[in-house]
């Protein structure tokens, strides 16, 4: 069952994406009262927009990494959040 209460902003990427796949399938049995279904499709959208977030960010962390002239990562530039 989907904890409700679990702060969204706190979740790690693997957490909300977990979260994420119990709402659909609680919405996709259909067996769920409406105002619960509303409810979980709200936390489904909060769920869905950290996952966006978190992967935007991680997409700019790695266009942020440096290649020596070699072609290998000579470093990377760090990004607070993750």
């Amino acid at each position: 069952m989907t904890d409700v209460t679990r702060d969204v902003s706190a979740m790690s990427f693997e957490e909300a994406m977990k979260e994420f796949e119990q709402v659909v399938n609680q919405l996709d049995r259909g067996d769920v009262p409406l105002d619960q279904s509303i409810a979980l499709y709200e936390r489904g959208a909060a769920l869905k927009e950290r996952c966006a977030t978190l992967l935007k960010t991680a997409e700019e962390r790695v266009e942020k990494i440096t290649l020596a002239a070699d072609g290998t990562p000579a470093g990377t530039v760090p990004t607070e959040g993750l």
